[in-house]
């Protein structure tokens, strides 16, 4: 049934190669961004995750620390 609805449209084979450029595109624009960006800019994103920050309510920050590897001592602020 599925065959016989994409036969009847006209110019179909067009949208697989329209789909493929533009991933291809997307990919190599990723890639073009990976090996340009700036490297202090990455670093700073990869330790976000180990921050531990205090916000106001109009986004300055109170206090912020870094976890090292072997601390055990969390304190989730109330």
């Amino acid at each position: 049934m599925y065959k016989n609805v994409l036969q009847g449209i006209d110019n179909i084979a067009i949208w697989p190669i329209v789909s493929f450029v533009i991933f291809f595109l997307f990919f190599i624009c990723l890639l073009w961004w990976v090996f340009t960006a700036d490297k202090g800019f990455i670093k700073k994103m990869s330790q976000l995750p180990f921050e531990e920050s205090c916000l106001n309510q109009d986004g300055t920050v109170i206090s912020s620390t870094i976890l090292k590897k072997n601390d055990t001592s969390i304190s989730i602020p109330d």
